[in-house]
């Protein structure tokens, strides 16, 4: 994989490992374990047979720790345009598209060609979708392709170079930048990158006006509350506007109605649809439902563990600063957060992989669905451990402290057992702190930023540095032993390298990202009352966070599959919660805390209780009547997307009236469709990729695909390959 240095070079011309990608469209990473070898033999044949059918070329080769890097690509253009064509008419049927493809392909090809990231998604769907709908049926790591750990494409290193050199010396992103986001890695990702981007544009105004909230206003001001909320129901209506905008400009407004067939999806009968009339696979709706109404333990499965350990270490931790007054105090005082950096990891490892197995058992029948229930789920685990502790302190620490506090006794009795015989333990009268909640909003605003930093950037290239560096050292004793290694074609040495380090790395998850910026926009709506100054934390750290992500796109994880998107999902909602819930938040702040940072002191008598609820409701109301307003006169100002979706509509009504009005109603109508044209069959394509590789001057890219002819020829190499691994391991497994 290329690093962060090769990625600055000059000389990037002079390395074609780094320049071409020999005309691969996909790699596929097949291992074969040490027990299973005939067992990943009989797979690897039934593999390259499948790809061919499918009509795709393949090349194989040696890969890393005991697998084969498969090499495919479509063999034939026609091939290709046969499948644009045949989805572009889907996306018509669907509403994506305004109107219908033109039939003559040639001429609708060049006036809309077919863009990388069209291509590289074309191509997975006809790896991996089933045998009956024209596709491999390849699914890694499920039933038969358990030996296909990953199926990916090849970073374009040209492109990544340009893309991060250019991205590091610009203070804003444009649209431009987005769209050529879009073009290479689908608008899954670009749709990522462009709620970011206005994210932080937004950010301008909440932090200029919380700097000036903090010189004049200070804390827990009403007028901030005010402005806040409003900003946050701005932000949240016109990125909704936005989306649309987005979708439309880039032709996939409604894609999310293309729903595609999660594999994993167990049907209980098929019937008969009765508006297609097309047999369907059938799962019982209660069913489902009695399975989702599990997320409801669930929930309270997750407020009980993450909750009671999060409270037992806020108890912890008030007992040892605030109460406790003995010896190793300053060493003490770490305690809570070491057992919290301890635990909450490992649990919130359990309970995601519980939240996976539950929405596996919902068993949905697409995989937007299925993203969509563990999104909510995630969001649950994330909302627990993100902002438990800022509720304890605002609203159990400072109005029922002094209720509270005697019951942390127990810490004291129980260290007592380890004391010297039972002496007491020395302690002092406890008083509220009122700086405890500012400094516990700081530490999530901007410390805990720089630690999420770290640990996904750093971490990591710091990680693939070492494991690098052990695997040249291992690589080195072994050919000191004498053990036989397979030598690359010299033309392809460097590119193969390239790829096996690719192999390794793990899949982009657009998720991780998304959630990090909604929980980074629910601390600002909740809590920036608190610190006024917590959007330019957030500002700063969103500069980077941009240039972080895209590098960790080209450089710390394999190139992602370009899906499509017309919206940011189910996160959209999980926005317009935390927007609405800041408005009941930030009112009872500031109705705690606007007369003295003490609060209620610890006293819950010093709160009026009717006071405070009728300070919420009016908030909520205000909040709803806000949004109204916001989402009326955002609806109606005009955007370059619907101007361009109504002009083509309206294009498409005034041909429509012309071509019905300049030709006789009798003349028989002709379909559009394709006429003609070669059947296509697996010799035809193979024959025709073979023609096409000898073409030429001979260059590393067209020596690549010359070297096995054919499938059959690749399932020879194949098992040739799967033998030496076999004979080269065997000395290991004797020394054993």
């Amino acid at each position: 994989m290329a690093g962060l240095r090769s990625l600055y070079q000059d000389n990037v011309k002079n390395h074609p490992g780094l320049r071409s990608n020999f005309g691969v469209d996909y790699v596929i990473n097949y291992k074969i374990p040490a027990k299973e070898t005939q067992e990943a033999e009989a797979a690897f044949i039934q593999l390259i047979k499948a790809l061919a059918d499918t009509g795709f070329a393949t090349e194989v080769r040696n890969g890393k720790n005991g697998s084969l890097l498969i090499f495919v690509k479509i063999a034939s253009e026609k091939l290709l345009y046969a499948q644009v064509y045949r989805y572009r008419v889907q996306d018509w049927l669907y509403g994506v598209r305004t109107s219908a493809p033109n039939p003559d392909l040639q001429k609708y090809f060049e006036e809309e060609p077919v863009s990388e990231a069209e291509r590289l998604r074309l191509a997975y769907l006809l790896i991996t979708k089933p045998k009956n709908e024209g596709g491999a049926g390849i699914t890694p790591k499920v039933g038969q392709w358990k030996y296909v750990a990953s199926v990916f494409p090849l970073h374009d290193h040209v492109f990544n170079r340009e893309w991060i050199k250019a991205w590091s010396s610009k203070y804003y992103l444009d649209d431009g930048d987005i769209n050529q986001i879009r073009d290479r890695f689908g608008e899954q990702i670009a749709f990522y990158f462009a709620f970011l981007q206005s994210y932080f544009a937004f950010l301008l105004f909440p932090a200029a006006f919380g700097f000036g909230a903090w010189l004049l206003l200070g804390q827990f001001s009403w007028f901030y509350a005010m402005v806040n909320c409003l900003w946050s129901v701005v932000f949240f209506e016109h990125w909704k506007q936005k989306e649309i905008d987005l979708a439309v400009q880039w032709g996939v407004r409604g894609v999310s109605r293309i729903q595609l067939p999660r594999p994993q999806f167990k049907f209980e009968r098929e019937a008969q649809d009765p508006v297609t009339g097309e047999i369907v696979k059938v799962y019982p709706p209660l069913k489902r439902l009695a399975r989702q109404l599990l997320q409801v333990p669930f929930a309270l499965a997750c407020v009980a563990a993450l909750g009671s350990l999060i409270v037992s270490c806020f108890a912890i931790e008030i007992f040892i600063t605030e109460v406790y007054n003995g010896p190793f105090k300053q060493y003490l005082a770490f305690l809570p957060t070491v057992l919290l950096t301890l635990f909450i990891p490992t649990l919130s490892t359990v309970l995601t992989r519980l939240a996976e197995q539950l929405t596996n058992l919902e068993n949905y029948a697409t995989k937007d669905e299925h993203k969509a229930s563990l999104v909510q789920k995630i969001f649950v685990l994330n909302f627990i451990t993100s902002y438990l502790g800022i509720f304890l302190t605002a609203f159990v620490y400072v109005p029922f402290g002094r209720v509270l506090v005697p019951y942390l006794d127990v810490f004291q009795l129980t260290a007592q057992r380890f004391t010297v015989e039972g002496k007491p333990l020395p302690t002092k009268n406890w008083e509220i702190n009122p700086d405890r909640l500012k400094k516990q909003v700081i530490y999530f605003t901007v410390t805990a930023q720089i630690v999420n930093f770290l640990l996904e950037v750093i971490v990591p290239y710091v990680k693939r540095k070492v494991f690098k560096a052990v695997e040249e050292v291992q690589s080195e004793i072994s050919e000191k032993q004498g053990a036989h290694h397979i030598q690359d074609a010299k033309e392809e040495a460097e590119f193969l390298t390239r790829v096996r380090d690719e192999a390794e790395l793990d899949e982009y998850d657009v998720t991780v990202d998304y959630r990090e910026m909604v929980i980074q926009f629910g601390y600002l709506s909740l809590f920036s009352v608190v610190w006024p100054l917590t959007a330019c934390s957030f500002l700063v750290n969103n500069w980077v966070e941009a240039r972080s992500d895209a590098m960790k796109i080209a450089i710390g994880s394999q190139r992602p599959i370009p899906w499509r998107a017309d919206s940011i999902g189910p996160w959209l909602n999980s926005l317009g919660f935390l927007s609405w819930l800041g408005s009941i938040t930030s009112a009872a702040l500031v109705f705690l805390f606007h007369r003295d940072n003490h609060g209620p002191n610890g006293s819950p008598w010093n709160i009026s209780g009717w006071a405070l609820l009728l300070s919420i409701l009016l908030s909520e109301h205000l909040y709803l009547v806000v949004q109204l307003v916001v989402r009326n006169v955002i609806r109606k100002m005009d955007s370059p997307g619907l101007q361009k979706e109504r002009a083509e509509r309206f294009a498409m009504r005034k041909q429509l009236l012309e071509q019905t009005f300049d030709k006789d109603v009798t003349e028989e109508a002709h379909g559009p469709g394709q006429t003609g044209g070669e059947k296509i069959t697996r010799e035809a394509l193979e024959e025709e990729a073979r023609q096409t590789s000898v073409k030429g001057n001979g260059t590393p890219e067209q020596l690549f695909w010359q070297r096995q002819r054919g499938a059959a020829e690749t399932i020879q190499i194949g098992r040739n390959l799967i033998s030496e691994q076999v004979a080269t391991n065997q000395p290991k497994t004797s020394r054993k």
